[in-house]
C-alpha cells in the first residue's frame, strides 16, 4: 500500500436495514473510492458495544455490583444520557477460566458470505476488502464493569477478543480481510473523562494496542480507529486539538511489531481547524500507512472543504471519513454522507 491517493473510509456502523442494503448503498455511491467496506454493524451492533453489556449481564459469572453507586452516563458537556448499574465478577468466578461469547466471529463470517456473494456479482469491487471492526478490552471494562473487577476482567475479555479474531481470520481469506481496532475509551481515559484512573495508565494502553495489532496475521490488513465517543448530540470527550490522539497513536505505533496499514483520527467541526490539526505534524506515521482524517460532517460541505484545506497544511496525503460510525444517527442522512465522502475524495485527488 502506498499513501499517494485519497479514499473514503467508513468507520463501521451504517443505520440501514441489513448488511446487503449497506453494501449496495455504499458501493453505488463510493465503489471505486473504497479500499475496504464494513457490513454496517446493523441490528444489535448499531450502538457499538451495547450488545456486549447484554451478554455480560446474562453471563453466569457476572452480577450487578451492589457496593458501588449506579453510574451516570454523561457527555462531555455533562449532559445526562442515562443511569445504569455496574457489573462485577461473582466471588465464585475464576478469572483464569472465564470465557465470554462475544459473537463477533459468528456475525463477521455471516456478513462475509454476503460480501463474497455481492463481490462475485460485481456489486463490490474486486479490490475492496471486507472490514471487521473490533473493540478493545477497555471498551466493556470502562463502560460496564465495576472498578473492583476491571483488573481481573480485562485479561479474560482480551482472550475472548483474540479468540474471536482468530476465528475471523481462520474463516475469511486473509487477502480479502481488513481488521480495525476501535480505540475510544482509551481516548476518554487520556482526556481525564473518568473520575478515577491508574497513575500509570499510558504504557499499559500502548502495550495493549500493540498486542492486539500484532495478533493480526501479516496478510490481513490492520488499522486503528481513534475515537472520542459520539452518541447523538455531543462527544463524550471534547478535545481542543489532536494532541492526545496523536500521543496515543504514536505510543501504539512505537510498540507495534507488524505493519500498520491505516489509522483514523477524528476532527471536530466546532474547533478552529488550523489549531486542531497542528499536532498531526508530530504523528510518527510509518511509511506506507494510510492516514484517514474523520473530518466529514453531515450537511456541512463548506465546513468539510475548510477542514480539508487545514488538514492539507499538516498532512500532504490523507483519506477521509466521519468522526465515528453512524449507527445512532438518522438513516435519512446516509445518502448525503455518502455523497459528501465522494465529493471530498474527488476534491483531494484533483490536487489543485
Amino acid at each position: 500500500m502506498t499513501a499517494t491517493a485519497s479514499y473514503a473510509h467508513l468507520v463501521g456502523s451504517v443505520p440501514l436495514a441489513d448488511t446487503e442494503s449497506v453494501f449496495r448503498a455504499v458501493c453505488t455511491e463510493l465503489g471505486p473510492h473504497l479500499r475496504r467496506i464494513p457490513d454496517g454493524e446493523t441490528g444489535e451492533r448499531l450502538r457499538w458495544t451495547e450488545f456486549q453489556r447484554d451478554m455480560l449481564r446474562n453471563h453466569p459469572d457476572m452480577e450487578i455490583d451492589p457496593d458501588i453507586d449506579v453510574r451516570s452516563l454523561n457527555q462531555a458537556e455533562r449532559v445526562m444520557l442515562g443511569m445504569r448499574p455496574w457489573l462485577r465478577l461473582k466471588p465464585s468466578a475464576d478469572p483464569d477460566a472465564l470465557r465470554f461469547p462475544t459473537g463477533y466471529a459468528d456475525v463477521a463470517v455471516a456478513s462475509y458470505a454476503e460480501y463474497s456473494r455481492l463481490q462475485d456479482e460485481g456489486v463490490i469491487p474486486a479490490a475492496t476488502r471486507f472490514l471487521v471492526a473490533l473493540p478493545t478490552p477497555l471498551a466493556p471494562a470502562y463502560q460496564f464493569v465495576s472498578p473492583a473487577s476491571r483488573d481481573a476482567f480485562m485479561p479474560a475479555y482480551e482472550r475472548a477478543l483474540l479468540e474471536a479474531l482468530d476465528g475471523i481470520c481462520g474463516a475469511i481469506p486473509h487477502e480479502r480481510l481488513s481488521i480495525q481496532w476501535d480505540i475510544c475509551l482509551e481516548v476518554m481515559l487520556f482526556a481525564g473523562y473518568f473520575s478515577q484512573r491508574p497513575d500509570d495508565y499510558k504504557a499499559p494502553v500502548f502495550d495493549m494496542l500493540a498486542r492486539l495489532g500484532d495478533r493480526v496475521p501479516e496478510a490481513v490488513e490492520m488499522g486503528y480507529h481513534i475515537c472520542y465517543g459520539m452518541p447523538p448530540g455531543a462527544p463524550f470527550a471534547n478535545p481542543e486539538d489532536m494532541g492526545q490522539m496523536v500521543e496515543l497513536s504514536n505510543g501504539a505505533i512505537e510498540r507495534l511489531a507488524r505493519r500498520l496499514d491505516f489509522i483514523h483520527i477524528p476532527a471536530a467541526n466546532d474547533r478552529d481547524a488550523g489549531v486542531f490539526f497542528q499536532p498531526l505534524r508530530d504523528l510518527a506515521l510509518p511509511e506506507g500507512t494510510e492516514l484517514i482524517i474523520g473530518l466529514i460532517h453531515p450537511d456541512d460541505a463548506d465546513g468539510d472543504a475548510e477542514r480539508i484545506a487545514a488538514a492539507r497544511r499538516c498532512a500532504p496525503v490523507f483519506s477521509v471519513a466521519t468522526e465515528c460510525g453512524w449507527g445512532r444517527g438518522d438513516p435519512a442522512q446516509v445518502p448525503g454522507l455518502l455523497a459528501s465522502h465522494r465529493r471530498a475524495v474527488e476534491m483531494l485527488n484533483r490536487r489543485d
